[in-house]
């Protein structure tokens, strides 16, 4: 009759489990929604916890685990799941980075730049508009159930890249790099309308002061700018969700892109 060494058993287990739970705590500190900085440290520590249960039965189920040899060796490993999960939050976090940009560059055109608020999501002063676009896209994040893929990629990461088998490929760093680069160019496309509409403001303002020096343009231009780059984003806002779908589309296309890189 074969013998089972029970130690060994539970050791396997306990080192899966943590190693499970590593990868899930992962998500917590960058993403959107997951890893705000308004959401208390304990909850976000117990949600992981609970992400960790659900998970593991899945995990075991299709993969043995056994622990690594040595503590030099499990805490590499640690450094890998941990690594997966930030990379998930990390992507999503670098997608609506764009929101944030445009935000700052429609705050400087329309003179709402001097204004600045702390953010509690990110714990950074940003502009008004830059606040508000960011908090209206985490609302309409959640409404799509955007945080519901995130839970969907962590899940899946298990499949693509099973405990202890990331694999470092050199085209994750160009992926972070071109998704780096896409923020200034998502966020011009966000602010272009607004930016468009205070350019012309301005030549019409400029054409007006070479017209009519006596008129003061400073004391008509500062609330013309307000009132039409307002005008301008109340316009712009049922376009704006639709681009969202486009970026949330490419923020899953690229957390998938970035797991499969990392697979074995």
């Amino acid at each position: 009759m074969t013998e089972i060494d029970f130690y060994d058993v539970f050791q396997g287990q306990v080192a899966a489990f943590l190693l499970v739970l590593t990868r899930s705590s992962g998500i917590f500190f960058i993403s959107p929604f997951f890893g705000s900085m308004n959401v208390p440290y304990r909850i976000r520590a117990v949600v992981a916890f609970m992400f960790a249960l659900i998970l593991f039965p899945v995990v075991l189920k299709e993969y043995t685990i056994h622990a690594p040899a040595t503590i030099l060796m499990f805490a590499f490993t640690v450094a890998k799941e941990l690594f997966v999960g930030w990379l998930i939050g990390l992507i999503a976090y670098i997608t609506l980075a764009a929101i944030n940009t445009a935000g700052k560059i429609m705050d400087m055109q329309i003179g709402f730049a001097v204004v600045q608020m702390m953010d509690p999501t990110t714990m950074q002063q940003t502009g008004l508009v830059g606040t508000f676009l960011y908090n209206l896209t985490i609302i309409y994040f959640v409404i799509t159930n955007g945080h519901h893929v995130i839970i969907s990629a962590l899940a899946e990461s298990f499949r693509i890249i099973p405990l202890d088998s990331m694999v470092w490929n050199t085209s994750l760093p160009e992926l972070i790099t071109d998704l780096t680069a896409g923020v200034w160019m998502n966020g011009m496309k966000i602010a272009m309308p607004v930016t468009f509409a205070i350019l012309m403001t301005n030549v019409g303002l400029g054409i007006l002061a070479r017209t009519m020096p006596q008129m003061n343009i400073f004391v008509v231009g500062i609330p013309m700018q307000l009132m039409i780059g307002m005008t301008m984003i109340s316009m712009i806002l049922p376009f704006y969700l639709l681009f969202l779908d486009v970026i949330f589309n490419e923020m899953y296309a690229n957390i998938s892109g970035a797991l499969k890189s990392l697979s074995p």
